[in-house]
């Protein structure tokens, strides 16, 4: 396809849908017996496979969801690990044990003093000035 073509006024934009027009997808010969040597080379390239993408049934899906699920009045499957683990409060170890888990960098009182002028019921000042009483 020629530059020409493509800003010629005459030729028209690609319509939506059912009525675009792609002209990328098409073979032009510049010559005879071009299209024979198009074919050949493109019979000789293998094509992508798709994987199987078809979505898993409704039964499926609720059965690995009951699976992984456990119940609330379950007993527990960690009986020696103190409930505490993973705060700072309390026997078992802190939350230094939780990996991957970004510690804060700024304290509760400087994220409310930002959310401050976009304030316009109140609540975030209390909860400013409560952070800042208590040193957070």
């Amino acid at each position: 396809m020629a530059l020409e073509d493509s800003v010629n006024p005459m030729q028209g934009i690609s319509g939506p849908g059912s009525f675009s027009k792609r002209t990328d997808l098409q073979y032009q010969s510049e010559g005879y017996g071009d299209g024979v040597a198009y074919d050949a080379a493109k019979a000789g390239a293998p094509l992508a496979k798709s994987p199987d993408v078809r979505g898993a049934t409704p039964t499926a899906v609720r059965d690995a969801a009951e699976a992984s699920i456990t119940p609330l009045f379950a007993p527990t499957q960690r009986p020696d690990e103190p409930i505490t683990t993973g705060i700072d409060m309390g026997p078992g170890a802190g939350s230094d044990i939780l990996m991957g888990r970004p510690q804060a960098t700024e304290k509760l009182s400087d994220t409310l003093a930002k959310m401050l002028p976009y304030d316009q019921t109140g609540e975030v000042a209390i909860l400013y000035q409560n952070a800042l009483a208590r040193g957070m």
